[in-house]
């Protein structure tokens, strides 16, 4: 495969599959998501005022969380979202989506050709480091279970 050809179309699969989550987000819409807080955030430990917390962090800060947060696993597809129910313009969006995404594109094409045929002694290592990942994600989601309970207790 062409390098150049293989980020071209690496990125513009990257860009056109953002879309979707970013329209998401358009519908769901601000209203309809502090609605939901207020009425139903206690279940899920959100109150209005933490919403309102975010709110102003995204608009203070949403443009580098577009940009910065395509390199991010996990948050790639999802900062979308909120990037949506800000009403953040298309144009904006695009712009700091396709930046933020050409550099994760570049960063994993030249991996595919630095380890290439070495995948298989790679998946070895990664595979040795979910022993101790998940531990620590399953330790971490437990505290954070009991902080949370904790927190009702309080409140009740």
């Amino acid at each position: 495969l062409n390098f150049y050809v293989l980020v071209i179309f690496g990125l513009i699969g990257t860009v056109l599959g953002a879309l979707p989550w970013y329209y998401l987000g358009r519908f769901i819409n601000e209203k309809k998501l502090a609605d939901f807080v207020e009425n139903k955030g206690k279940f899920l430990g959100i109150t209005p005022q933490d919403f309102n917390k975010s709110k102003l962090w995204f608009d203070k800060y949403g443009v580098s969380l577009v940009f910065w947060g395509r390199l991010i696993p996990g948050i790639r597809t999802l900062i979308s979202v909120p990037a949506g129910i800000e009403l953040m313009p298309l144009k904006k969006f695009l712009l700091w989506t396709t930046l933020g995404s050409l550099i994760w594109v570049v960063l994993l094409s030249l991996s595919g050709y630095v380890f290439g045929e070495n995948y298989r002694v790679i998946e070895i290592y990664v595979d040795n480091l979910k022993v101790f990942i998940k531990p620590l994600l399953i330790i971490i989601s437990i505290y954070l279970i009991l902080k949370y309970l904790k927190k009702i207790k309080i409140k009740i």
